[in-house]
């Protein structure tokens, strides 16, 4: 009997072993077309899209250098302005919500219990239901600048990331912060002295999640930056167009492979600490 239930078992396993590896296939797949096709010859990009780049279809680093001087702009700026909005965004965001999501899990009140349904429930409301109003909110009212826009994704980041960190907060005793009142810390230094370095783990997972969004965004920065003097990775690529619209597509492949990898390296680098950050603010809801 315990042997038909370890088979059982064992089958069960490697039922679901093959699923998830179809699953990790299908969602690998569409990295390895670009990996591929970013050293073809443009016009091998579409007919043979699967096919690996030898004999003629190689095109060697050509698509990358194409890539990166095609047009009047130059990629090295659309990569400083990436990085430039993706780190301010990301600093933002990780203060300011981590003090919120402090005072809000201490301070029992309705209207902070509010506060956090309110930024709960904004995490399901579809980024197309403002953005017109936000493109016209952030002209009025000068957002529209690298230097700006990071307060516009501080508003969108805000909801994840205050849920996370309320979570995580609850987690740690209150008399851990009491102790430093009576030692004579104010709500200040409590903060940035004792609760700011037990939030590390939450702090690592959300800065994770968070650089991978702002880094891959496209919409936001199209509708609120001016493309002409300020574009971003995502919007660089999107410009990659020849006379009568036509598209080089092995150089667009070779700029998207440049901008994804940096994000992958920084993804599985620091993956184990998402999945800390999680499970450490699911021990109190």
């Amino acid at each position: 009997m315990e042997k038909n239930t370890l088979s059982a078992e064992n089958r069960r396993k490697s039922i679901l072993s093959a699923v998830l590896g179809v699953i990790c296939i299908i969602y690998v797949l569409p990295v390895v077309a670009v990996v591929i096709n970013s050293f073809k010859v443009n016009t091998f990009v579409k007919t043979n899209t699967f096919d690996l780049p030898r004999g003629e279809m190689w095109a060697g680093f050509t698509n990358f250098i194409k890539g990166m001087t095609f047009g009047n702009y130059p990629f090295w700026k659309s990569a400083m302005y990436s990085a430039l909005i993706t780190v301010l965004s990301t600093a933002l965001i990780l203060l300011f919500t981590s003090m919120a999501a402090w005072y809000i899990a201490r301070v029992n009140s309705k209207f902070c219990k509010l506060v956090y349904y309110l930024c709960v429930f904004s995490m399901v409301v579809p980024f197309q239901m403002v953005m017109f109003t936000l493109s016209k909110t952030a002209d009025k009212l000068h957002l529209n600048t690298p230097w700006t826009i990071p307060i516009v994704y501080l508003g969108f980041g805000a909801g994840l990331a205050i849920f996370m960190f309320v979570g995580f907060v609850k987690s740690i005793p209150i008399e851990i912060e009491e102790a430093a009142s009576i030692d004579g810390c104010g709500p200040l230094r409590t903060y940035f002295s004792v609760v700011f370095p037990m939030l590390r783990p939450t702090m690592i997972s959300v800065g994770i999640l968070e650089i991978m969004w702002v880094w891959n965004d496209y919409l936001l920065p199209v509708l609120v930056l001016d493309i002409n003097e300020y574009r971003t990775i995502p919007i660089h690529i999107q410009y990659l167009k020849g006379s009568y619209g036509t598209v080089d597509l092995g150089a667009t492949m070779a700029l998207i492979l440049m901008s994804i990898i940096p994000v992958i390296i920084f993804y599985l680098a620091c993956q184990k600490y998402i999945i800390k950050g999680v499970a450490a603010g699911a021990v109190k809801g």
